[in-house]
């Protein structure tokens, strides 16, 4: 399916279907993406989707972020398990209704017992990482290594810029999605999300010593610097339920 056929990308989201089955908040979120081969990222994708493209590529995104305040069906924000720090490594795809929406490759993540749920309701790539973000003279320092694999680690450092991005065609397209795919016992499965616009400003990627893009599939993409680097102060996300 060529990617003109893909739903316009917007700024604003779409309104859930139904109630909302759970919320997050995502603070200090750094975009990392890169330009990539569509061809790298066909096969890394659930059955019935395609890669989705902005100016002739395709993209692998390296995001960290803090998850705190979440909720399941309308419960109070859930205490330690429900706040960490996580890292993850994700790709863009459009399936045969137009559909755009993330997909995970890994998420790495500092709680076992969010690993666990994550893994056994949505069969998301969750991985039991030890992560953590010390900021420190305006530079936001992101540390993940995997549990029982250290080799799999990231270590980013990236300084927010001042200036805010408004109307840029590439930044929507890499932040303005409003679900993603999984595949849940063979069926690719679109979940729902929405929340506010995304705050964003200009970034600097200060430093990066990361192998889960490498680990994902895509090698040698760390040698070179980031095509796109984007921060938010964050937003509050609520969840609807699959398709």
């Amino acid at each position: 399916m060529a990617n003109a056929e893909a739903h316009p990308i917007s700024a604003i989201a779409p309104p859930l279907a139904g109630r909302a089955a759970a919320s997050q908040r995502w603070s200090h979120v750094v975009f990392l993406h890169w330009r990539v081969d569509a061809a790298l990222v066909a096969p890394l994708l659930p059955k019935g989707l395609v890669p989705d493209e902005h100016d002739g590529s395709s993209w692998v995104g390296l995001i960290p972020f803090v998850l705190d305040r979440a909720t399941i069906l309308g419960s109070p924000p859930i205490p330690y398990f429900g706040t960490f720090v996580e890292v993850n490594v994700r790709l863009y795809a459009v399936d045969s209704e137009g559909r755009r929406g993330v997909v995970f490759v890994s998420l790495e993540a500092g709680r076992l017992a969010a690993v666990l749920a994550a893994r056994a309701l949505f069969s998301l790539p969750y991985i039991w990482s030890r992560t953590r973000l010390t900021i420190d003279s305006g530079q936001y320092r992101y540390n993940s290594t995997r549990h029982g694999n250290h080799a799999k680690r990231s270590e980013i450092v990236a300084r927010p810029g001042a200036g805010a991005v408004v109307d840029d065609p590439l930044a929507d397209f890499l932040t303005a999605r409003w679900a993603l795919f999984t595949n849940i016992r063979g069926r690719t499965v679109y979940l729902r999300n929405h929340h506010e616009p995304w705050p964003l400003f200009g970034a600097e990627l200060v430093s990066l010593d990361d192998t889960l893009l490498a680990a994902a599939g895509f090698a040698g993409l760390t040698d070179r610097a980031p095509d796109s680097v984007l921060y938010s102060p964050g937003v509050t996300t609520w969840f609807g339920r699959g398709k």
